[in-house]
């Protein structure tokens, strides 16, 4: 068998799909855990039914994953982010996790996670300079 090595910018949606599916049956195969489930908290518009901003992430293997979180500016400020940050690690915990993790930027919203608890375990610098990536992770076993 011969390999080639592809590099691009515009993967399918099915080539990702695929590359996520086989590592869960990796995942699976090595913990014998078939766990791994989307998690969404959505801000949607009473009257319009638009989703206004919210989280996205997953659960796996006693895991909570937070891999967006975002809400516009005339949101922001009003305790929604604090509802929708504790409405997924509330679902988390249903689900059986025992931790979380995340990263923000360093001008995104380091402050906010930590003020809820949740502690930040590594920092990489990136662009542009002076701009930090910030990992937290938190015990979700702990009172909430």
């Amino acid at each position: 068998m011969s390999i080639q090595l592809v590099v691009t910018k515009t993967p399918s949606a099915e080539i990702v799909s695929q590359l996520s599916g086989d590592l869960d049956l990796f995942n699976i195969a090595m913990t014998e855990i078939a766990d791994r489930t989307p998690l969404a908290v959505l801000a949607v518009d009473a009257e319009t039914g638009k989703v206004r901003g919210g989280i996205s992430g997953r659960t796996s293997l006693g895991m909570l994953f937070i891999d967006i979180f975002f809400l516009p500016a005339d949101l922001r400020g009003s305790g929604l982010g604090s509802k929708l940050l504790a409405a997924a690690e509330d679902e988390a915990r249903r689900r059986g996790c025992k931790s979380a993790a995340l990263y923000t930027m360093s001008f995104q919203a380091p402050g906010f996670y930590t003020r809820h608890g949740w502690n930040i375990f590594g920092e990489v610098p990136c662009d542009p300079p002076g701009t930090r990536r910030i990992f937290l992770s938190k015990d979700l076993s702990a009172n909430p």
